[in-house]
């Protein structure tokens, strides 16, 4: 299995792009298809925040719906499925920015943008178990008595990390840095939480390095284990880069 397995892009479309091209896909047929049997992985928040996530998500849709991808959903993909579903959710945290590309468009291109990732959402896994349980790709994470089980508890931690309840001064929830205490085998790929570099803890990778916060686009390319960036063309904000 030869995976290349990319962090939160947030709507960073452009970085999206030239990050598979980097990676040796090609755009001929209006996705990113590589010609030696690689395929694509994404961690989870394709949207909210930066300027083209309907277009991230569609692309990811064809990506998976054709057999091209993997896909686990993130908690902005949740929130967005939840818009989608008509539920009342928060226009905030990035959400506002995708509600509206969402309201700019027509009735019939709202309705396939929505068809479209409702599916995706709904057929996909809370979390991926690929390479005969030697990879696994969570968006938060997942500890590792974790592994195997779906509860509420289990989806809260996938999506959200290990929160504890109390928030940090910016209003953003504390976590628990359960990546100290992972010991399996199993590569663990997450995101959620944007760091400078690529964190590699206990035979987990954090590969979000905040592309939608000025950093860079990052994927892990799976076995080689080796880390392919491109820089972000949106400004830098520092303050997003906190410790876990």
């Amino acid at each position: 299995m030869k995976l290349d397995i990319i962090g939160d892009i947030h709507g960073c479309f452009h970085e999206f792009n030239e990050l598979t091209i980097k990676l040796g896909y090609s755009w001929e047929k209006g996705i990113p298809i590589h010609d030696k049997s690689r395929k694509l992985a994404f961690a989870g928040d394709l949207t909210d925040r930066g300027p083209h996530s309907l277009k991230v998500a569609e692309i990811v849709c064809r990506l998976v719906s054709g057999g091209y991808a993997y896909y686990v959903p993130g908690n902005h993909c949740n929130k967005l499925y939840r818009f989608f579903l008509g539920n009342k959710v928060q226009l905030t945290h990035g959400l506002e920015t995708t509600a509206a590309e969402y309201d700019s468009l027509d009735k019939k291109n709202q309705q396939a943008i929505r068809e479209k990732f409702m599916n995706l959402y709904e057929d996909a896994p809370l979390y991926a178990v690929l390479d005969g349980g030697m990879l696994i790709i969570a968006h938060a994470g997942i500890r590792e008595d974790y592994i195997g089980q779906h509860s509420e508890k289990v989806k809260t931690f996938v999506l959200y990390g290990d929160i504890t309840g109390e928030k940090n001064p910016d209003g953003s929830p504390v976590r628990r840095d359960w990546a100290q205490a992972y010991h399996g085998k199993a590569v663990i790929v997450y995101g959620h939480t944007p760091v400078k570099e690529v964190r590699i803890v206990n035979n987990t990778y954090n590969i979000d390095t905040g592309a939608v916060f000025g950093n860079k686009l990052s994927a892990l390319k799976y076995p080689e284990m080796e880390i392919v960036s491109v820089p972000s063309t949106l400004p830098l904000v520092e303050e997003k880069f906190r410790k876990i």
